[in-house]
């Protein structure tokens, strides 16, 4: 089969669908060289609680900071993780499967206090969750690579220093890739399929799909890949006891 290769900004805990898209591709490139932008997902997601949903924001250094790379953008206060943390655990302690994987978050969490960079945050739970979830996909940084100007040029030469005949891409870049340019490099572009995922029990209703991949994984626990676009489950090492 032809190597398969996804190119998108890291992002603070995010939803599920961004773990289908690590999943569908043999690697996955965190594009951390771009232009960091504010009031996006790289610092901050959202989970559920009882008066709706709430804002997870990691706090980082902005001002004077207009065109610094995401790979370059640092965190602000070193507390945050403790907070956000303690916000998890008040909203998430009555969800069926919060005691079965509170360690690994609560550990993720420790760890992450002692970076300074929020590129190297969003690895470590990327890598961490995802190696949770069972998905086997290389995770690298564009920072490893060439790149070139123009935004479709770009993707393609990081897809051909990688040897992929592939390119998964998320449904909002239709507005700017040129398909035919990468028809003309002997690639193809595929598009990510985001509708149809099934609804699963949250502890607060109305139900919502754009949460961070933390609600699913406390309200379903290894029953989490059945609520996305991937098969395998969890690990047997990360299955309660």
């Amino acid at each position: 089969m032809d190597r398969s290769v996804a190119i998108i900004q890291s992002n603070y805990i995010p939803w599920k669908g961004y773990f289908d898209i690590i999943k569908r591709v043999d690697e996955f490139i965190l594009f951390d060289e771009a232009q960091y932008t504010v009031r996006d997902w790289r610092n901050r997601n959202q989970i559920k609680t009882a008066s709706g949903a709430q804002w997870l924001s990691i706090p980082v250094n902005v001002k004077g900071k207009r065109y610094q790379k995401i790979s370059e953008t640092t965190i602000s206060r070193p507390d945050w993780a403790i907070e956000h943390w303690k916000t998890i655990q008040h909203n998430y302690a009555r969800a069926p499967y919060f005691k079965d994987y509170r360690s690994f978050f609560e550990d993720l969490y420790k760890e992450a206090r002692s970076e300074t960079h929020l590129s190297k945050v969003n690895y470590l739970f990327l890598k961490a969750i995802s190696d949770l979830l069972g998905i086997k996909t290389s995770l690298t940084w564009s920072s490893a690579y060439q790149l070139l100007d123009g935004k479709t040029d770009r993707l393609i030469g990081l897809c051909q220093q990688v040897n992929a005949k592939v390119y998964l891409s998320g449904p909002s870049a239709r507005n700017y890739l040129d398909e035919q340019l990468f028809f003309n490099a002997g690639m193809r572009v595929e598009w990510m399929d985001y509708s149809d995922y099934p609804v699963y029990s949250q502890l607060f209703p109305p139900f919502s799909h754009a949460v961070s991949i933390i609600d699913l994984i406390f309200n379903e626990g290894p029953n989490a890949p059945r609520y996305m676009k991937l098969i395998p489950a969890f690990p047997d090492k990360m299955l309660p006891s």
